[in-house]
């Protein structure tokens, strides 16, 4: 290790977001304030949950949720440029990543509601066209307008646009290296002090015990995991995964246990993870191998898993490598 790397003081900063925690690992000089890296870090995640919650009634998503068709609502720059991707990923996966689900969401109690009988024959029997047919963005004047009815729910791909704040967040105070988190969304900067790659784990997908099922080696680089391990409710005893079929307006009846995703931005990731669960390994993998993303299906086969691996990152050796 160089003399430089041993005069750098670690800082690991952490604070409240989304329902969960974020988290930031750097090192600077000795010298160096993180108190006001914290802060800004806080102040980036509350204003991407002040804006996409759907858990706070006065967010801007709120407020879009609750508005008339048809009635242009002006909306601020930074859900405008989630929603703009969460379009774009949303034609390209053919609709499997969805934002228009949010009442089959809450109906199912992923939201701040609990589950409601009526709500679900009500999201079951619902007439479903995809957000990207019924939301018109008018970027340049910061406005949208839904031509339909529908609830926008941006929980597969919020958490991930967060992390990028907390990237950008970063780097602006001059932070050259650092791995930031929001829950299992993750984002690495650069190389670590010994010009190693930032060692992330990716879960078993197992909800009684966390524990590592591969390991991957990041720099500059994104990854999101979607699955049903964590997030789920019971129905007559089947474990029902909180990824909606956007076609049935209820959760995924059958899908891989996980999906990971690496990418350039935490975004795209966790965006492409949902759409890729929704897809299932065989057809998800087909279109992962179209976009020419990296990406690992974990599928729970009585008490075996079984992976199926796409992408350079996972099908063999790279500058950004995963380790079985």
């Amino acid at each position: 290790m160089s003399k430089m790397s041993t005069d750098l003081m670690h800082h690991a900063l952490n604070g409240p977001t989304m329902g969960t925690r974020w988290s930031a690992l750097f090192h600077m000089p000795s010298a160096f304030d993180a108190a006001p890296v914290a802060s800004a870090l806080q102040a980036a995640v509350d204003e991407v949950d002040a804006q996409m919650s759907t858990w706070k009634p006065d967010s801007d998503l709120s407020r879009l949720n609750a508005a008339a068709p048809e009635i242009w609502v002006a909306v601020p720059q930074r859900l405008m440029t989630v929603l703009e991707a969460a379009l774009t990923i949303g034609r390209a996966s053919n609709g499997a990543f969805d934002i228009g689900l949010g009442d089959a969401v809450a109906a199912w109690g992923f939201g701040p509601a609990e589950a409601s009988p009526a709500g679900i024959r009500t999201a079951l029997a619902a007439s479903r066209r995809p957000a990207h047919d019924v939301l018109e963005l008018d970027p340049a004047n910061g406005r949208l307008r839904k031509l339909g009815d529908m609830t926008l729910d941006l929980s597969g791909i919020a958490k991930g646009y967060g992390v990028d704040r907390l990237a950008e967040g970063v780097t602006a105070f001059g932070i050259p290296a650092a791995l930031v988190a929001i829950d299992g969304e993750l984002r690495a900067i650069g190389l670590q002090p010994d010009d190693t790659a930032w060692t992330v784990a990716i879960e078993r997908p197992d909800p009684k015990t966390r524990a590592p099922h591969a390991i991957l080696a990041l720099h500059d680089a994104a990854v999101a995991t979607s699955g049903d391990y964590r997030h789920f409710v019971t129905v007559g005893g089947r474990r029902l995964s909180h990824t909606m079929d956007p076609t049935r307006g209820g959760p995924l009846g059958a899908s891989p246990a996980s999906v990971t995703v690496v990418a350039a931005s935490c975004m795209a990731a966790d965006a492409w993870a949902t759409a890729l669960m929704v897809k299932g390994s065989a057809e998800g993998a087909r279109m992962a191998r179209r976009y020419n993303l990296d990406a690992l299906f974990i599928d729970l086969e009585g008490d075996r898993l079984r992976e199926t691996r796409v992408g350079r990152l996972f099908e063999g050796p790279s500058d950004t490598g995963c380790v079985a």
